[in-house]
């Protein structure tokens, strides 16, 4: 989510393989001096592994780090190219399609605000726009009502915190491939300097169980006039 004051990202971290489930981040920082980003990925998780390993090389051999966040975006969306060339074709013989979806936000030096992008399989890529402020990946429908409802640019950091943690507990209620833990990444804008939070389910639970007691109070004082009209033109016992 990208707002005015900053930014914030939210990842489960469950990985899901047939029968299989196993715990691990889906987010990465990387932070030198003027030069903060985040990169969060969904997808396969032997596509994704390679990928960043490609990019923390060519991080690793730059002369003089990126002025620009859209550069690191340009070099992220190469190595994702470089690994669907490699491994695509084996991977459609296994049956397996390379869907790896990445997030990308923070600041360089030459950006005059913080930035945040979303990058396809393909290594193409759109800016997060003021209208929508937010891009999710992976298990995104089920959070997405809530997101397009109450989030918007000029909301606090805070409130965005709010409302990407209950898109993420709808989605953990409905989805079976998502869970605790989750990893939360901040950024405040001008600052350089991204902070993680880590949270367990025991960490959350008074928020879960104060967000499902509130979602059934609200439907009980939904206006009612409609549903009792449509409930007397029934047939009565």
């Amino acid at each position: 989510m990208k707002v005015k004051d900053g930014l914030v990202a939210l990842a489960d971290t469950r990985i899901t393989s047939g029968t299989e489930q196993i715990t691990a981040k889906k987010v990465s920082i990387h932070q030198n001096g003027n030069h903060s980003l985040f990169l969060m990925t969904s997808g396969l998780r032997s596509a994704r592994d390679k990928a960043l390993t490609y990019f923390n090389e060519a991080l690793e051999g730059q002369v003089q780090p990126f002025d620009k966040l859209y550069k690191a975006v340009n070099s992220f969306a190469d190595q994702v190219r470089r690994v669907a060339q490699e491994d695509g074709e084996a991977l459609a013989r296994g049956g397996y399609h390379f869907n790896l979806f990445s997030l990308m936000g923070g600041q360089m030096a030459g950006d005059p605000e913080h930035k945040l992008y979303l990058i396809y399989p393909q290594g193409n890529w759109v800016e997060v726009t003021e209208s929508t402020p937010y891009y999710a990946i992976g298990e995104s429908s089920y959070g997405k009502p809530l997101l397009d409802r109450a989030l918007h640019y000029e909301s606090s950091l805070e409130v965005a915190l709010k409302v990407g943690y209950l898109a993420f507990e709808a989605t953990r209620t409905s989805a079976t491939d998502v869970d605790f833990p989750i990893d939360v990444v901040l950024y405040h804008k001008g600052s350089y300097k991204m902070s993680e939070v880590h949270y367990d389910r025991e960490d959350m639970r008074a928020v879960s169980d104060w967000w499902k007691k509130r979602v059934r109070e609200t439907i009980e004082l939904c206006p009612s006039d409609w549903a009792k009209d449509a409930l007397e033109r029934g047939p009565q016992p």
